[in-house]
């Protein structure tokens, strides 16, 4: 019997070496069947960490990888596939959302990618890497978990680790990376070369404080994956028990530093997980089965058609741009217990300029350098005669004269408002920055002239949906839009002058009050306030400051 088990294992852990080990976590998420039951494991369902045929490990590194548990004698035993169906319920995975591909189906799949379809290894692995960065990018802001370490092993999960890092620099992220044993294969390599020529510091283990949190606010762990077996060795015990230890609170009013895995957090077992509670817990994980923490994200987005379509596969649709896509049920928040200590620089009466359009000017630029999105986003408020607020958000488009400039349809919600009641409020909101700024005043459109250069220097479509859009009134269905801009786009065909409509221009706040407002740890946050006054027959800003 041990003869025919030792006889299975070598079968299949040379079936398992012609797989690519970059597909299953790129692709579907692949777990072996075994014998413990699907709804009792804690199993990584997606990874490439076991040693491609053209990078094999030997010397002291190669007992760290002994391969993966034997798949049930029956032929034709079968892989569950992690798969999201549909996103209508946003990031659902449910439990019926496990199908199965055979082992023949993933090796056609992995014969397919790297022969007709043309990916190579270093392709693959710069699709995770990426994938991974932007994961980490679409829940850790820059300006709050800037410091990031990437704790990188010795295989492939390592690999995407340095690619990741490469990402996340150019992202605006302060990286360090902890590679301790390094592969020396001219794809590893070369990913180093690209870290250090962006001048990442590579930190040796023995130079990494205890407490990893006294310097960095995400670590990302990346060292060992899908096929690793046994117990981790020196230095790698070491970090993981570093990482445990950042699962302990020190400081309850302090910001627990986060913790990503790309794979199965290392140290836990594969199929069975965490089994004696004693690993570390990631706030974030790329695609593992039973994980409860509260960013679950699955990578791979390049699987050609062909594939999908002959193989049945149901993947979750990626929203916009991304490369990745949130799965699993969202977590549950105490939206009373949601609060952010600001850390700012004061703001003092004597150290702003004496002109409170001046002020804003200088943080406008702060803000646009920042790299915020859209910083000319404000919400205007307005309010008719009957004295019914309404407020939503539109585009800055000039500081001219002391004045603030929009351009809108003047047939939409805010313009009947502002015919009966010309006095509005403005609101800039720039969170990176903790800061706000409220403008109010009166309004008045602008002249027709005004209008008209600004329409004109619009992209041909803006112009166009200007005058499809009757604003704010209703419409039976968008094919109305359609339809109408269809028609305006054979009316007017390319390099024709398209007429600004009489019904659209633009509308100048002439301000008589500012607020800049500059968030404070404790909620002691600075208000400074500037009042339009007559004194002595002229018309000066007053500056006061306001409690918070």
């Amino acid at each position: 019997m041990g003869k025919t088990m030792s006889s299975m294992r070598t079968k299949f852990r040379a079936m398992l070496s012609r797989f690519h080990p970059l597909l299953p976590r790129l692709l579907v998420p692949i777990l072996v069947s075994c014998p413990v039951p699907l709804a009792s494991q804690n199993t990584r369902l997606s990874s490439h960490n076991t040693p491609p045929r053209s990078f094999p490990i030997s010397g002291p590194l190669s007992s760290c990888f002994s391969g993966l548990q034997s798949p049930r004698a029956r032929s034709g035993a079968s892989f569950p596939v992690c798969l999201a169906r549909g996103f209508a319920s946003e990031r659902a995975m449910e439990e019926g959302s496990i199908s199965f591909i055979n082992q023949r189906d993933a090796a056609e799949i992995d014969e397919l990618l790297m022969g007709p379809l043309g990916f190579s290894v270093d392709q693959l692995m710069e699709l995770a890497g990426l994938s991974v960065a932007a994961s980490i990018a679409e829940v850790y802001k820059s300006s709050e978990y800037n410091r990031i370490l990437i704790l990188c092993g010795p295989g492939n999960n390592g690999g995407d680790g340095l690619v990741a890092a490469r990402h996340l620099h150019h992202f605006g992220y302060k990286l360090f990376v902890c590679y301790p044993k390094r592969t020396p294969k001219a794809l590893y390599t070369g990913l180093v070369t690209q870290l250090e020529s962006l001048s990442i510091p590579f930190l040796p283990v023995e130079d990494l404080s205890q407490n990893l949190a006294d310097d960095f606010d995400l670590v990302v762990d990346a060292m060992f994956g899908f096929s690793f077996h046994g117990k981790p060795r020196p230095p790698f015990d070491d970090l993981i028990q570093r990482l445990v230890s950042l699962s302990i609170a020190d400081n309850p009013s302090k910001r627990r530093t986060a913790v990503v895995s790309v794979d199965i957090p290392s140290g836990w077992h594969v199929e069975e997980g965490d089994t004696d509670g004693s690993g570390f817990k990631p706030e974030m994980l790329l695609c593992a089965k039973k994980f409860v923490g509260p960013h679950h994200f699955l990578g791979g987005r390049f699987v050609p058609p062909s594939i999908v379509e002959k193989y049945g596969l149901q993947l979750p649709p990626y929203p916009g741009t991304s490369m990745c896509v949130r799965i699993g049920k969202p977590p549950s928040v105490d939206i009373s217990a949601l609060r952010e200590n600001y850390i700012s620089p004061e703001l003092l009466e004597d150290q702003v300029l004496a002109n409170p359009t001046d002020q804003f000017l200088k943080w406008f630029d702060e803000a646009v350098a920042a790299g915020l999105l859209e910083p000319n986003a404000m919400a205007l408020s307005t309010s008719g005669k009957g004295g019914k607020p309404s407020s939503r958000m539109v585009l800055l488009k000039g500081v001219e004269n002391n004045g603030f400039i929009w351009y809108t349809n003047y047939g939409s919600r805010k313009a009947h408002d502002l015919s009966e009641n010309s006095h509005a409020a403005l609101l800039f909101f720039w969170n990176d920055l903790h800061r706000q700024v409220r403008i109010e005043g009166t309004v008045q459109k602008v002249p027709l002239d005004e209008s008209e250069k600004y329409f004109h220097s619009r992209p041909r479509g803006s112009q166009l949906g200007a005058i499809v859009s009757e604003q704010s009134s209703v419409i039976a269905g968008r094919e109305v839009l359609y339809q109408a801009y269809k028609e305006l786009e054979e009316k007017y065909p390319d390099g024709s002058l398209i007429p600004k409509p009489d019904y659209w221009g633009g509308y100048r706040l002439t301000p008589n009050l500012f607020e800049f407002w500059q968030g404070q740890p404790s909620r002691l946050h600075d208000r400074v306030q500037y009042c339009l006054k007559e004194i002595d027959g002229k018309q000066v800003w007053l500056i006061e400051r306001l409690a918070p």
